[in-house]
């Protein structure tokens, strides 16, 4: 593992080297004509956002949060799990083993099947299989909350989560970042940006890290590459290209089991699956083409493409679920397993394009948002499995547990011993694709009725369709629809510091394995929001506070006899308060408080167990009150600056397992503790304690057989140096 690390780094450092010498010689070697003062200038476009517009945070009739790059590192957070922590309205949801993201934002996530979707710069990225996302090369992570369909087309009831990439600045600076932390955690991190000539820039963001885990026998290797390049075509036009690599190395981690419902009979370092299966592989290449034009003063034409692969292929043993294979149930002791092959592959295509701008009817002014927009999905999954038999209980439960011991690959969660038993060959369980595409046409206008009043209208129709090929039984099926999404929205603002909105809007999420013969309809929600927003010390802190209501229908949920079903209704409301920016010249805040309430609201079946599922049942991981707290303060130290840096995360307990109400994960909170301190303009230190009080804590689950636990008491020291 450590020559894997000493190759990485010599390969960026060498990346570095190609990068500064090429453009050093291609300085040096310029025509003459080209080396005097008349060089023709070319003003950088600004980046514009797609789907976004130009709106002041006043002027939002909805709430959003934007982690921008400075307060990532000032938190420590290297993936996006960590990012989503800063915003309470976010809760985390099983992570298929540790290979993918999941989340719940205002108490509603999307297919457990798949990862939550999250947009990467305006692109649909989250749902492929390229393993837990790293945020090298991000810019900043945004929180949109509320409904959002008008604009994004199919999306998650509470939200949407999208990612900024760092692109070139037409300057050049550079950065390279070691460190190193508990668990033999090792990183290294480059981030360059130049110029090729006047009108192209080029930049390298790539990263390295190589790890241990608190958890037994777990090792996890991961790198990634994030080039991109900017030609500047000329004053009005701009053609930027992206490409993301990654590749993850890591074995599926279902984490604990609680031990006839006791989370505390196992240590958090218990490993329950076998070493011996290998670690799952999860690979990502993706591209992204935007082109942008400046039309005209006020109006701005973007479009785009985006091209993703990913796979996720490995075994894996896996805990077994309570029921007539399990023994732990009936003797404490020995817990029944079943074995795993996946080969998951999916391809994702986008293309957008879009025109926004400004323009007057008398005296209203209209700022306008339009355009269409493709995307087409394939999900590919080849799955084998191998479990055991059925428990006789008319014999000994000793004789049985002998008699099955292989077939079962019982193991002793207090006594564990890998490797005991020849791992059986996984049989075909699964063969299918899934190939979903949709055509959507959006358009939105915000009206300024007079200097105090907006009013925003907008209107998506989405026509999408899905074909499932059931390879294993021969079978192919569609489905195709028709959807609109509307969205009404208003805002007041009272003074330059104050406004109050309200909106609501519409959402819809197609269903994974619907056709025409079972006639799964989209998973649909219906949104109201109302809040202010206000500025204070000058503008220099921003708040948001919101109450929200949403209600779902058409759940994934299956009849008496497991066929599939769309049934289910859902309801979450709730408070929310974020408040971001500087107290004073020196010492900042970031603090995000949600109080919610998300049940169901009829009686329908859990589609993975069949339990009758009653009404008011609280839904899976999402914890009634969630906090986040981060203060930074800034002082001199011999005439340089040093931040210390102090943060906690309260999550109140939750609903553990769907199909049983009485399993709960306990609240917890963590500390964290940190400083940086820039040595000179070339030289940043970093220290971190994270959970400094050694809390042991869960942070989410799927049944009480798969419960994952939260890291102890961990720390991490990293070096920054600039150029």
């Amino acid at each position: 593992m450590k020559n894997q690390f000493t190759q990485t780094m010599l390969f960026c450092c060498t990346n570095l080297y190609l990068l500064t010498s090429n453009h050093a010689i291609a300085e040096d070697n310029l025509p003459q004509k080209y080396n005097n003062t008349h060089i023709e200038t070319i003003t950088v476009t600004g980046v514009k956002q797609a789907y976004k517009g130009d709106f002041a945070t006043l002027e939002t009739p909805q709430s959003e949060l934007i982690i921008d790059d400075k307060l990532l590192q000032y938190t420590g957070a290297q993936g996006l799990t960590q990012a989503l922590d800063l915003s309470a309205s976010v809760a985390r949801q099983n992570n298929f083993g540790g290979l993918w993201n999941s989340f719940a934002i205002r108490g509603f996530v999307g297919d457990e099947n798949l990862p939550s979707n999250y947009l990467v710069n305006g692109f649909n990225a989250g749902r492929g299989f390229g393993g837990a996302r790293d945020l090298s090369g991000i810019e900043a992570v945004e929180v949109l909350k509320g409904p959002r369909a008008a604009l994004l087309g199919r999306g998650e009831p509470g939200g949407t989560i999208n990612l900024i990439t760092k692109r070139p600045t037409f300057e050049t600076s550079g950065s390279l970042n070691f460190s190193a932390g508990s668990f033999n955690t090792y990183r290294a991190d480059i981030d360059y940006t130049t110029t090729a000539s006047q009108n192209i820039a080029m930049r390298l963001v790539g990263f390295y890290e190589d790890a241990d885990s608190f958890r037994d026998t777990i090792e996890t290797n991961k790198q990634g590459l994030s080039p991109s390049v900017t030609w500047q075509i000329n004053d009005k036009n701009q053609l930027t290209y992206a490409l993301e690599y990654s590749h993850q190395s890591t074995p599926f981690d279902r984490g604990i089991t609680a031990v006839n419902g006791n989370l505390n009979a196992l240590p958090i370092s218990r490993f329950l699956g076998e070493p011996g299966d290998g670690p799952m592989e999860a690979d990502v290449l993706g591209h992204q083409l935007e082109f942008q034009r400046k039309i005209s003063q006020h109006w701005n034409l973007l479009a785009g493409f985006s091209y993703r692969d990913t796979n996720l292929e490995g075994f894996a043993t896996e805990n077994g679920f309570y029921g007539g294979r399990q023994f732990l149930q009936r003797d404490g002791k020995h817990l029944t397993r079943f074995r795993r092959y996946r080969d998951y592959n999916a391809n994702h295509q986008a293309f957008r394009v879009e025109a926004n701008g400004s323009f007057f009817t008398g005296h209203i002014q209209h700022r306008l948002i339009a355009g269409l927009d493709t995307d087409d999905f394939k999900n590919d999954q080849v799955f084998l499995r191998a479990r055991g038999s059925a428990i006789d209980d008319t014999q000994p439960i000793e004789n049985e547990r002998i008699r099955l011991a292989t077939t079962n690959q019982i193991i002793n969660v207090f006594n564990p011993i890998y490797g005991a038993y020849i791992l059986p060959v996984p049989s075909p369980n699964t063969d299918r694709l899934e190939h979903q595409k949709s055509q959507g046409l959006f358009i939105q206008d915000q009206l300024s009725l007079t200097d105090k009043l907006d009013i925003r209208i907008g209107a998506r129709i989405d026509k999408y369709q899905q074909t499932l090929n059931n390879r294993a039984l021969n079978n192919r099926s569609t489905y195709t629809d028709t959807h609109i999404s509307p969205q009404l929205g208003i805002v007041y603002k009272t003074t330059e510091s104050f406004s109050w909105y309200a909106v609501y809007g519409e959402n819809f999420r197609p269903l994974s394995g619907a056709t025409d013969e079972n006639n799964l309809e989209p998973n649909q929600s219906q949104s109201t929001e109302t809040g202010v927003k206000f500025l204070l010390n000058g503008g220099q802190l921003e708040a948001n506070v919101a109450i929200f209501k949403v209600a779902q229908s058409n759940i994934s949920t299956v009849d008496d006899d497991f066929n599939a079903t769309a049934i289910g209704e859902a309801e979450s409301q709730g408070f929310e308060f974020d408040l971001n920016g500087y107290i004073t010249d020196t010492l900042s805040i970031w603090a995000s408080y949600s109080l919610i309430k998300a049940e169901t609201k009829n009686t329908f079946k859990d589609p993975n167990f069949g339990t009758e599922i009653p009404a008011g049942a609280d839904l899976l991981n999402i914890p009634k009150n969630q906090f986040t707290l981060q203060l930074i303060q800034e002082v001199s130290l011999n005439e340089k600056t040093l931040s210390l840096i102090g943060g906690v995360t309260y999550v109140d307990k939750r609903n553990g397992f769907f199909s049983d109400q009485t399993f709960k994960l306990p609240s917890y909170s963590t500390f964290r503790l940190a400083a940086q301190y820039e040595v000179s303009n070339f030289l940043k230190i970093s220290a971190e304690i994270r959970n400094a009080f050694d809390k042991k804590y869960y942070t989410n689950s799927f049944a009480d057989v798969w419960v994952q636990p939260g890291a102890p008491r961990n720390a991490r020291l990293s070096t920054t140096f600039r150029f």
